[in-house]
């Protein structure tokens, strides 16, 4: 693996803790989960800026709980409950945590989930955890394949977010930074503008198909196990149907590769996953993908996310660079 600068955490910097929830939400957790709660072991990893950690309960039990509200992040809330409903429709192969219970009142949005444990992989990316990160993601496609689940289909959800470059297009100030942003990629980028806008339009029907896909996946919605070989996939908000066998794969490699974790291009197209993918498809979701990184990061910040936008920046580039070499 080579090395790569730092790159931003993902974290949101203002993750709340037991003693900052109000007191009826706290009595709320505890009612769901059956027993007191006598102890907390936050997360460290993740972009919600709302409660997330596992409870050490009275009875000697555990549950891992998020807790958000619009106060934090407007958009924490339909996040969680979009979490909630894909957690109906995962497929029992699927290494996904097990949602236990939840409770909605219209403003605080309460999940719990049987604890899992294990830690996100290293970064810069190990080859060894990878190699097990992408069997991972191939267990998924196949568990997933065909999927008959009742979650909202992958193209309505990228039709709304695959159109960055678009933007970029009509606003000069936006596109410079933007351009700025990209770095050794920057001219590519103002060069194949109006083609990268005409791809962009592709990428929705482009990443359609038959399989369940995550729709988020990154090292931090990752944890390894460190007592067996399973790799848990965990934070299903995004998850969508009719989606490419290959996408998951596609969505997470730029991240892989500002991590350290080597070429993008070889990883995909020695994936199972990508077995028969077209050429013209992927990287017209490649291209969608990467106006969204790339438009997202020269956007100010969202509320209670600061360094969301230097995470989209890291990824932006690498996805630029991969897309750069079709």
């Amino acid at each position: 693996m080579t090395e790569q600068p730092p790159t931003p955490l993902a974290f949101s910097g203002s993750r709340l803790g037991w003693a900052d929830l109000p007191r009826a939400v706290r009595r709320r957790i505890a009612e769901m989960a059956g027993a007191e709660v006598t102890a907390e072991a936050s997360a460290t990893n993740g972009f919600s800026p709302g409660y997330a950690a596992v409870l050490d309960l009275a009875d000697g039990t555990q549950v891992f709980v998020k807790a958000v509200s619009p106060e934090q992040n407007p958009d924490s809330p339909d996040l969680a409950r979009a979490e909630m409903r894909a957690s109906e429709h995962v497929p029992d192969g699927v290494c996904a945590p097990e949602l236990l219970w939840s409770d909605d009142d219209g403003t605080w949005v309460l999940l719990g989930f049987a604890p899992v444990h294990g830690r996100t992989p290293e970064s810069p990316w190990r080859a060894d955890e990878l190699s097990r990160v992408l069997e991972a993601v191939a267990e998924l496609a196949d568990n997933g394949t065909p999927f008959s689940g009742r979650l909202p289909p992958l193209a309505a959800g990228l039709a709304r977010f695959m159109s960055g470059w678009r933007a970029l297009a009509q606003d000069g100030a936006a596109l410079d930074r933007a351009v700025d942003a990209a770095g050794a990629h920057g001219a590519w980028l103002r060069a194949h503008l109006d083609e990268l806008c005409e791809l962009e339009t592709e990428g929705p029907r482009a990443a359609t198909g038959t399989t369940l896909v995550h729709n988020d996946l990154r090292a931090d919605n990752i944890l390894l196990d460190a007592d067996d070989e399973r790799v848990w996939l965990i934070d299903w908000p995004h998850a969508s149907a009719d989606g490419a066998r290959w996408f998951d794969l596609l969505g997470m490699l730029p991240s892989v590769a500002m991590q350290g974790g080597g070429d993008p291009a070889e990883h995909f197209w020695r994936h199972p996953n990508a077995r028969g993918a077209d050429r013209d498809a992927v990287r017209a979701a490649l291209a969608g993908l990467a106006g969204y990184f790339v438009h997202g990061s020269v956007q100010p910040p969202p509320r209670g996310i600061a360094n969301l936008r230097a995470f989209q920046g890291a990824q932006g580039r690498a996805a630029l660079a991969w897309l750069s070499t079709f």
